[in-house]
Parts: C-alpha cells; structure tokens; sequence
C-alpha cells in the first residue's frame, strides 16, 4: 500500500486503485500514524492530534474506536497495538511525507557535489508528490504542518539554485517574482531572483529587486539585508561571473513549440524517461498510436537541461532522408560552394561531425515508418558523439544495444468502484479538453457515468479522448456516448493543424496497419475475433500463422501482453475487425474460433468433477469471455449445433462459478433459434440448453413450455450417456424417481457401473431421496458414503453438496451446533472452489443454524451476504432461500409486517418448476401462515 497525506488523505492499494478510508476522524488517525509510519505514536500524541484541547469524555474508548474503523479499510495487521500507542506497518518510504523528505535530502546532496542536473531531477520528483496543504485531514497537527510546509519552501529554494547552476535563468524569473512576492522576507529568494534576473541580461532589474528587499526589511523589521542577500547585490555590481554571464547564450532549443494545451496526467511516466535519460544515452518510447508518445517526449525535452533538437520524423517518406531532416532541424546548412575539391558530404557524416563536441539531446519523433534508417543514424551518432543523448517516439523499438524502452500505455481509468472519477488522469483529460470548447461543461453527478463510459470505450487513449471531447462543442456527452459503436465515423475533427495521421482516429490506426505486412495485416485482422485477447497457441489455431507474427505485433504496439495473453485495444480491434468484415475469411475465421473452443470445453468439462478441477477452472476463467463469444456467434451464425455442444459443454463451469444471468442469457438467445424439438442426436444438449435457460430466474411461456416438455423427453430414470453433469443438472429440476424397493436395487447397479463422479453423485442422490421419506439414518449413511467418494476423488463441489445434506439432516434434528459447523465446513470447501452459487447457499444454512442458536446478528450477516451474492450471480433459487430465512429472523424478533414483507420477496423469486425450491417454498409458505396468525392474535 503506499500511504499519501501531502494533500488530502489517500491511500493506494497494490493494483493502484484508492482503498476506502472512512470519515473525517478516521483519516486524521490515518494521517498521524502515516507520518511516523514504522514507529510507534503515542495514544496521547493521536487524541492530541485528533482532537486537540477539547477531548471527548471516554477519549480512550473513542480512540479505539476510530482504530478499529481504520483497521476494517486497511487490514487488521496494518495497525498494531502496543502499550504506549499504536504502529502503521508500512515502510516509511510508502509514505509520500516520508518519501518527500528522502528525495529532498539526496536532491541537496547532490547539489553540493556539484551535480546541479540530478539534483534538480530529485528535488523536482520530490516537489511533484505535493497534492494539496499538508496533513490536511490532521488540523490539529499544526506543528508537523508547519515543519513539512518550510521544508517544501526549502527544498524549493534547492531546486531554483540547481536550476540556476544549470543555466535556466530565463525560466527561472517569472516563477522567482511570485515566489518573492510570496515570502517578501525570504532573502535567499530574493538573492536567487538577483542572479536569474542578471543572467537574463536584466541587471537594472537585479539591482532594483535587492533595494526593495531592503526597504521591506528596513521599515518592516529595522534590520539590514542579511550576509547572503548582501554578497549577491555586490556581485552584481562587480559583474561576477559566478552569478552566470548575462551575455552568454541560452540554450538552444531546436523545433521544440510552446504547447496550447495542459500537460494532463503523465507526472510519473516524465519522470521516469527524465531519470532514463540521466542513466542511458539511448530512450525509446513505445506505444500504440494516439497514446500520447509525442507529446510526453516534448514534455520531456522542455524539461532537459542544455541543447535539445526535437526532429519530426512523421512528414519523412524515405528512410534515406531522415540524417537530412535533423540537419534542417539543428539549421546546419550545406556549403554555398562545391568543386571537385569540396565534394559532397554524406548527411549522417556531416551530422556527426556538427555534433561531436556537443551535448545535446536529440528527440526522434515518429520513427516507426523509417525504423531501419532511424536506429543506424542513432547508433552512428551515439557512437561518434559522446556528448550526445537520444529520446525516440516509435511504435516499435528501435532494437539498438543499450537501448532503454520505455512503453506508453494509455491512461489509467477509473475502476467501477472509484470513489472520485477525476482523480484518474483519463476523465481529467476528457474534463479539461471539454471546457475548453464547451466552458459552462463539468463533470458532475449527471454525466460522470456517461464521461468514465466514453473514457473506457477509446481504451484511455488520449488522442481519442481529445477528439471525443472536441465533439462537446455540437454534441451532448450523451450523444457521443452513444454513438461510440461508430467511433471512426464520430471521432473525425481534430486539430487543423495537426499531422494528418492524428486529426481523425480512423487515421491513426491506419497509420499502424499500412506499415504491417501481408501476414501481419492477416493475423491483426483474425485476431479480432477473440474478445478478451489470445494465448499464442489458441491464436495459432485460430488463425492460422505461426506465433512469431504474433509477437511482431506485440513489438509493433499493435498488441498488448497481459498475463500471457495478446491482446488488442479496443479501438484497435474495431478497425481490425472492419478489415475482416472487408476480406471473404470472416465466417471462416469464426467458425475456427468456436471449433477451438468446443473443443477446450469438451477437454474441460472432464477434468471439472475431479482433482484438478481448480486448474481447470482457472483456465476457463481465462477464456470466459471467449466462450461467450463463440456460444453467441454460433446462435447469430445459425450453427445452432455447434453451438448446443459447447454450451453444454460449459454448463457445469457456469453452475460452479455461478455464471447465472448471462449464460441463461445465452440459452435463451440460442433456443430461439432452435426449433420446438431437440435436433437429431442432440437430445442431451438441448435439454442443459433448456435447463440453463430456466435456471436464470421466472421463465416466460416459451420457457416454460420447453421446461414441461422435458418430462417427456427425459423421464425421472434417465441415465446420461454422454453429458455427465446432467446426471446432477436434471433431477434438480424434476425430483428424484420414486421410491421403492426396485428403484434402489437400480440405483445400487447402476452405481457399480458408473463413473466415479456419477457413483458419488448418485450415493448422494440417495441419501436426499431417503431424508425426503424420513429414514435419517440410511440417509446419513448414503451421504457418508458419497462424502468419502467424493473426497477421495478431490472434487470440491461434490464435497460441498455432501456436506451441506450431513447439516440438513443435523438440523431437521435440532442438532443446530452441528449443523452450523457442517454448514461452515460446506462454506470453507465452497470458498476454495470459487463457487459462488454454492457459497451463498452455504451461508443460508450456516445462518438457518445461528439463528436457531439465538445468533441473530451473525445470521442476519450471513443472510445479507448470501443476498448481495445471489445478486451479484443472478441465483433467484438463493435469493430467496436467503429472504425467507431473513422472514423467519424477523418472526422471531416479533416484527410480522417485515417478515411479511420478506417472505413474499422470497416467493415471488422462487424460480417456477424446480424440484429444488420446493423446500424453500415450503418455508415461505409456512411462514406466511404464521405471520397471518401472529396478526389474527392481536
């Protein structure tokens, strides 16, 4: 976690989004203990801090109290007790306060021996992490504000004086009046202003600056100009050469223009190629197009101390030309001259001869189209002029030796649960580029949805975000909102000004596509089918190139690796997939990518109900998205068998990850285009179709139809033959066969014979049969029996459901302790597994068993997760086992208007037609008996 109170209090986790802290007197409490982090602070020092003279009665308890606040947000091992106070377990160097004081230290050590760069470098990074007034939720702290406040007016003062050492007098001025202006008293401000102002050949002004801080101090104080201000007023009278030459030229800054523009969200990135820059002679940014290479370059280069020659490379058709265009850029100019004894010099010799005794920094714009040609002039250059460093902008490296590169990636949005969207740099850019054209426009509650959509849609890229902002000046960010699907017919008015390939989106990536060749432009455009990125052996399959194309494009920034997978933006993708929609393979390519899937499903699917099911499960937790994509191309398409096989296929996946809403989606989308009896062959397919359809809430007629019709497709004794999990899936929706003495003989011979899993399942499908007649004890025995099984297989779902049936049978005894421990068991199996489905029913029984214990609040928390689950999952069957315990808490408590209103909550979400609920139903339904009873009775 990395702790910041140089401004409001924030604290970041791991994956960099913002934890949620609490109130007011929690972040105060944060705050304390941040500034000591790794230390142990008083009690007394934090009520002190917390609130000041005036303490509450009970301040002890109080502080405790706010403790353990901070504990919920940050994790209870962040805080720890001791007998004089309390610690935040954090390395002091997570802590910006703490971070800023380590930076200013090494940026003044440096200053001293003599190295002005890096220490303007350190004290610049160290000023950046300022965000606002220090410890600014800890008001009480004054005299820990106080010290950070002068140190930053300290370490300013550093950061001009390395500034000044550097020769940046000019700069300097402008920033040195406000700052005077500021701190009237501050006579090293003042004598560093004196020297800026010398340097940039104002000397009269230099000399007036010292006499007013002599009269400020004169008639303010009564004292004279202190030994500092003094030397530096009679160095300017002598001229000293010290205080920097006035006539000496500036540095010279070659094609670099002011920018129109702020500079949003890149502080991090500048300084990172700012310290490569200080380490290696050779950077190279990388990135995909419109991600903002150019433009942080430039930032960069403003930046740089010394000369800088910044050298588009964009209006270059021939690499042959590119040694030409930096010659124009630095002005260097061919001799007026030529004779047989002057003969022509070849460009990149000139250029090195012009530069072997500089230092300069050479910024290579846009190298990408002239790759080859860009990295011999910068490998001959770098080698022939030692003075020399080079900043490249390039979609691919370079690939020079001691090359550092540097990838630009677009910028950060903001997570669904982000507490303030501006906080990220994607909506502060679409923010601050929209009120420029649209000045009345913020982002306010009405329109964050829409702005953070539109951010999320162009994939955070700056370019795109830019040009759909400029669209606010006719459009509404509703409009461009929703009319994203078209992005490249939208996003088509950038700047007049700008280089062709960046006024419209649609240029942007064309310009990255022309460069690829015939097999990359290939591979770019079948790789559009995958909606979530490909690994390289399924993108090998699908395709139909080797994977080394693959990687080319990842070099090329037309792909992005994310845990092992390539993936596109999707801004990339859409034009990718325009091209296939162009070309004659596109059913071709898809078709390829649904026969890949069916056949890792099917691969799949045997390896759930065992040992290694939590590998497998990973694995499609991984391709989820493009198992989605290819279930739903199949129904489009009209290859509706292809698509019932591989949505059979994933059924038990869904069931144990709790995939509900959007594979009944799914379903339901494919059987309506399947006809009203199964296709031949097929039977088992379309009855987990039908059955996954309906498993996502109340069915519609259709459904229902489709639903009563697989009693006669599949009677009550049908044994699968190919889909094994239907052998769990079916009886859930029409019962158990009916008891009797052959019907156990059956299931007894038909267990001998049959897989491990289906044996398990069906020694368990024998114990429910045997508790529904009353034999408790053979029902024990049968669960006891598929318990071991299952566990000897190392199947975790099977083991959930088993122990589940042991808890159900401990608490139709009154066993509730046992019961509640089983339950617990059942959740700890459930968790590992990831099964949410089956973890929100386990914590229905867990509940069921404390509320009978007169546990009524650890129930009611286990009832409010088992509900915010089945939500989240879209388990109506849950939800409502989930109400009507909620029902059943509020009848005890004796509130009958509440539990009314629960239990028809959970009736109303009882799915229809399942044998599953009927227990539920059951409950709901006695329930409401005794509420109208209770109600009947006053």
């Amino acid at each position: 976690m990395r702790f910041e109170i140089l401004g409001p209090a924030r604290v970041l986790g791991e994956d960099g989004r913002e934890v949620e802290i609490g109130g007011p007197r929690a972040r105060a409490l944060l705050t304390l203990l941040a500034l000591d982090a790794g230390r142990v602070v008083g009690a007394g020092q934090l009520v002190d801090g917390l609130y000041g003279t005036q303490p509450p009665d009970g301040v002890a308890n109080a502080l405790q109290s706010q403790v353990s606040r901070l504990r919920r947000s940050l994790g209870r091992g962040r805080i720890e007790f001791h007998p004089a106070g309390y610690r935040l377990t954090a390395d002091p160097q997570d802590v910006d306060a703490r971070r800023f004081e380590r930076l200013a230290a090494d940026g003044r050590q440096a200053l001293a021996a003599g190295d002005p760069g890096r220490a303007a470098t350190l004290l610049r990074e160290a000023l950046e992490l300022w965000r606002g007034a220090p410890l600014a939720d800890a008001p009480h702290a004054r005299a820990a504000t106080a010290g950070l406040e002068e140190l930053r007016l300290a370490v300013t003062e550093d950061r001009v004086q390395a500034d000044l050492d550097l020769g940046r007098h000019r700069e300097l001025a402008p920033e040195l009046r406000q700052l005077v202006a500021a701190h009237p008293l501050r006579e090293r401000l003042r004598a560093q202003l004196m020297r800026a102002l010398y340097g940039s050949g104002r000397q009269a002004e230099a000399l007036t600056a010292f006499e007013e801080g002599r009269r400020i101090l004169d008639e303010g104080l009564g004292v004279e100009p202190g030994a500092e201000l003094a030397a530096a007023h009679l160095a300017v009278l002598r001229a000293d050469p010290a205080l920097g030459v006035s006539a000496a030229p500036a540095a010279a800054r070659h094609g670099l223009r002011a920018q129109l523009t702020t500079f949003v969200g890149r502080a991090g990135e500048l300084a990172q190629v700012g310290a490569e820059l200080e380490r290696a002679r050779l950077v190279t940014l990388i990135g995909p197009g419109g991600a903002g290479k150019t433009r942080l370059a430039l930032e960069a280069a403003e930046r740089a101390a010394g000369d800088v020659c910044f050298v588009q490379l964009a209006p270059v058709t021939d690499g042959a030309e590119v040694p030409r265009a930096v010659l124009d850029t630095l002005d260097i100019r061919d001799p007026v001259l030529r004779s047989p004894e002057r003969p022509a010099v070849d460009p990149a010799a000139r250029l090195a001869a012009a530069l072997a005794g500089r230092r300069l920094l050479l910024v290579l714009d846009n190298c990408e189209h002239v790759i080859a040609a860009a990295a011999g002039l910068a490998d001959l250059l770098l080698a022939a002029c030692p003075g020399l460093r080079v900043l490249a902008t390039s979609r691919e490296a370079l690939g020079i030796t001691g090359e550092s590169i540097l990838p630009v990636s677009p910028l950060r949005l903001p997570p669904p649960d982000a507490g303030n969207p501006l906080d990220y740099p994607a909506v502060r850019l679409f923010a601050d580029r929209a009120a420029a054209v649209c000045h009345a426009f913020e982002v306010d509650e009405g329109n964050v949805a829409q702005v953070v959509g539109v951010c999320r849609a162009l994939d955070g890229l700056p370019l795109a975000i830019e040009l759909a902002a400029a669209r606010l000046r006719t459009l509404s960010v509703a409009d461009v909102a929703t009319r994203l699907d078209d992005r490249f017919r939208l996003l088509t008015r950038g700047s007049r000004t700008a280089l062709p390939r960046h006024q419209t989106l649609h240029a942007v990536v064309a310009w990255s596509w022309d460069l690829l060749d015939a097999d990359e432009q290939r591979l770019a455009r079948r790789l559009s089918v995958f909606t979530s990125g490909a690994t390289p052996e399924a993108a090998e399959r699908v395709c139909g190139l080797p994977e080394e194309v693959l990687f080319s494009l990842a070099e090329k920034s037309l792909l992005e690796r994310v845990d092992g997978r390539y993936a596109m933006l999707d801004t990339i993708r859409a034009f990718c997939a325009e091209r296939l929609t162009e070309s004659d393979e596109s059913d071709a390519v898809r078709r390829a990518h649904a026969t890949y899937y069916l056949e890792l499903a099917s691969e799949a699917d045997r390896h759930l109900r065992r040992a290694e099911q939590l590998t497998w499960l990973s694995r499609l937790d991984e391709e989820s998205d493009e198992l989605n994509t290819a279930i739903r191309w199949a129904g489009e398409s009209g290859e509706v068998l292809l698509g019932l096989r591989l949505l059979a296929c994933c059924a038990c996946y869904w069931w144990m990850r709790g995939h509900r809403a959007t594979s009944a989606s799914l379903a339901a989308d494919l059987l309506s285009r399947v006809g009203a009896t199964p296709p031949d062959g097929l039977v088992e397919e379309y009855v987990i179709c039908v059955l996954v359809a309906g498993w996502g809430g109340e069915p519609g007629e259709e459904l229902h139809e489709r639903m009563e019709d697989l009693r006669r497709l599949v009677p009550i004794d049908y044994m699968p033959v190919r889909l094994e999990f239907l052998t769990m899936l079916l009886p859930m929706y029409s019962g158990p066969p009916e008891y009797n003495e052959q019907t156990m003989e059956l299931l007894q011979r038909l267990t001998d014979s049959m897989p491990p899993w289906s044996s398990a399942l069906t020694h368990s499908g024998s114990a429910f049969i045997l508790r529904h007649l009353g034999d408790t004890e053979a029902a024990r025995a049968a669960f006891e029996r598929g318990l071991a099984a299952f566990r000897e297989l190392g199947e975790r779902w099977g083991t959930t459901m088993t122990l589940t049936g042991l808890g159900d049978l401990a608490f139709q005894r009154g066993d509730y302790a046992s019961s509640h421990a089983l339950a617990g068991e059942a959740l700890e199996v459930a968790r590992e597994l990831g099964a949410l489905g089956d973890i929100a029913e386990s914590l229905c029984k867990r509940a069921d068993a404390a509320l009978r214990m007169g546990c009524q609040d650890a129930a009611q928390a286990d009832y409010q997760e088992a509900v915010e689950l089945s939500r989240r999952i879209g388990s109506a069957e849950t939800a409502a086992m989930a109400h009507c315990g909620m029902g059943e808490a509020a009848l005890l408590r004796g509130d009958p208007h509440r539990a009314r209103a629960l239990l028809e909550q959970a009736l109303a979400e009882c799915p229809r037609g399942w044998y599953s609920v009927e227990d539920t139903r059951a409950r709901i339904v006695a329930g409401l008996d005794e509420v109208a009873r209770m109600v009947s009775a006053r």
